[in-house]
């Protein structure tokens, strides 16, 4: 089911609810700080900081959800008077998908080889159903403030690459060259990466990227995200949703802490 964002909000008390069960693990009170609420907060944070030409294509919330247990971030496009509605789609499956690897990530912190744990048991989840809670989580230890703490950094670092890069390929113009193949009228809809020159993806990724960096969100987390992908020996066909199939992340993550560190030197 798919919503636009000026009624999404009507969905955010069930999704929470479900959120919190599906975190909890039966368990009290384990529950994530981050959420569809900080998603929603961090599309108009990236939205800011877009250039005015680039907000001018933008809607000012970009990001609606459908409640989908993919894990995917896609193009969202209306036509509309005085001029199109262009965002994002989230799905459900995203929400728990990020929790999921900014909480591996940080737990891997304090227990050696975690977080490749867990990416062996991503790499066999088909999309079909919600994701397999993280290996002993109901651990106490996982739950600490300073472990929340690192997970919400994580957490928002994925979400800002992530929708920062496809909100790129609007004002890039990549959405209106590939429109008429990215319609799910005849069939399941197809991820963008597919349809991607590597020369357009790259400069996405770049400009994505920008996006991230101007609205706060650095890249430690999302680097171990990309990362994860790569070890996979087989990706699951969701995974193209956020890296195409032929593309290994060595290189873009050097290119990654290049920027990175100009930007924090005062670069552009």
């Amino acid at each position: 089911m798919k919503l636009h964002a000026k009624f999404a909000l009507l969905l955010v008390c069930t999704l929470t609810a479900h959120s919190a069960l599906a975190q909890s693990r039966a368990a009290d009170d384990l529950t994530y700080k981050t959420g569809y609420s900080s998603m929603m907060k961090l599309g108009k944070d990236i939205y800011g900081s877009l250039k005015p030409e680039q907000r001018d294509l933008i809607s000012p919330q970009p990001i609606s959800i459908e409640t989908d247990a993919t894990p995917f971030v896609r193009l969202l496009y209306y036509s509309d008077e005085p001029k199109p509605i262009r965002g994002v789609w989230i799905s459900a499956g995203f929400i728990d998908l990020v929790n999921n690897v900014a909480h591996a990530k940080a737990i891997d912190g304090k227990e050696r080889n975690y977080f490749n744990r867990y990416t062996e048991i991503l790499a066999q989840e088909t999309g079909g159903q919600a994701l397999r809670p993280l290996p002993n989580d109901t651990n106490p230890g996982y739950w600490t403030e300073e472990m929340l703490n690192e997970q919400q950094s994580n957490f928002n670092s994925i979400v800002g690459m992530v929708v920062g890069i496809k909100l790129a390929h609007h004002y890039l113009g990549h959405y209106d060259k590939y429109k008429a193949k990215l319609s799910v009228a005849n069939g399941p809809a197809i991820p963008i990466n597919n349809l991607l020159t590597a020369q357009e993806w790259e400069e996405a990724f770049l400009a994505g990227l920008r996006n991230a960096l101007n609205a706060g969100c650095m890249i430690e987390g999302v680097i171990p995200f990309y990362e994860a992908f790569d070890r996979m020996k087989t990706r699951p066909a969701w995974a193209a949703n956020f890296l195409p199939d032929n593309v290994k992340f060595g290189k873009l993550r050097k290119e990654m802490e290049k920027i990175q560190k100009k930007y924090l030197l005062g670069g552009e």
